[in-house]
């Protein structure tokens, strides 16, 4: 017996309640996506501030006899954390965004990729600078 798939057309809005809803759900998960951002650059930053204060202040670069970690292997871990964040919170806001598009195909792109996108690429930088700097 032969099934003849269903038409999969996206369902636009039809009125202006629902397209007011449509919008505020994409604000919405721009807002997460800022969120995910602000905590990812939080890591990153707090993790280059770490090294930088204990390379120039104290001259600690490299791990210390008495520690159970290492200035650079912590901060190393806190960039890495921050990118890791930030690569999470863009898929999810991608996931989100392909599937609310999925039904109003009308939606405006988001300019938080374009964020992400920057901030990443310093985040990549930053854990450059704290591996093979000395």
């Amino acid at each position: 017996m032969e099934t003849t798939p269903e038409p999969t057309t996206p369902a636009v809005p039809a009125n202006a309640q629902t397209r007011l809803a449509f919008e505020r759900t994409r604000v919405s998960y721009d807002r997460t996506m800022m969120s995910w951002i602000r905590t990812a650059t939080s890591l990153i930053s707090f993790g280059f501030a770490v090294y930088k204060f204990f390379q120039i202040e104290l001259g600690i670069t490299k791990a210390q006899p008495n520690l159970f970690i290492g200035v650079q292997e912590f901060s190393l871990l806190l960039v890495a954390a921050g990118i890791l964040a930030l690569l999470l919170g863009a898929a999810d806001h991608w996931r989100n965004m392909q599937r609310l598009r999925a039904q109003d195909p009308s939606l405006p792109r988001s300019l938080s990729g374009v964020l992400t996108a920057c901030i990443f690429a310093i985040g990549v930088l930053i854990l450059l600078a704290v591996i093979f700097k000395e």
